[in-house]
């Protein structure tokens, strides 16, 4: 829960007082589609992301209410990346093919691949940007469809 949860309270503490005081700024914490719907055998991930989630949707209103509806908070909630820290999990080394669990994952991904870190980019840019005025409270899944998709 520290890492999951408290690593989005402390900064948006710290800059809503700042954003308070001028009455205007943006607020962009990084869930992940674990606090959507939780992921097998990481339940204490997927908890602390869902009560991230809960957090930004609560804190979008109280600052819009009790300070100024100029000051937006946002998720972005992100699917399966390829990085460095799972890259083995998905992709055998030796082989370069998908791992296992690699193959799982994708099953349940529409767009069948797995994300580019920098594909979280724009969902962002676009969030703290004016383009986004009038979206607050909102968790933003980026993530091929994953969370959309049923599996019927």
């Amino acid at each position: 829960m520290n890492l999951n949860y408290m690593s989005a309270v402390i900064p948006s503490q710290a800059a809503g007082r700042v954003f308070a005081e001028k009455r205007s700024g943006v607020i962009l914490n990084i869930s992940s589609i674990a606090g959507i719907s939780p992921l097998t055998r990481a339940i204490g991930y997927s908890s602390g992301k869902a009560a991230m989630n809960n957090f930004t949707q609560w804190l979008a209103v109280h600052m819009a209410q009790n300070y100024s509806p100029e000051i937006r908070v946002n998720a972005i909630a992100p699917g399966f990346m390829l990085t460095e820290q799972n890259k083995f999990l998905l992709i055998e080394k030796d082989t370069g093919k998908m791992t296992e669990r690699g193959k799982k994952i994708i099953g349940f991904v529409p767009m069948a691949r797995l994300g580019n870190p920098a594909e979280i980019t724009g969902a962002a840019l676009w969030l703290v940007s004016d383009q986004a005025s009038f979206v607050t409270g909102a968790v933003v899944p980026v993530d091929g469809g994953f969370t959309a998709y049923s599996g019927v």
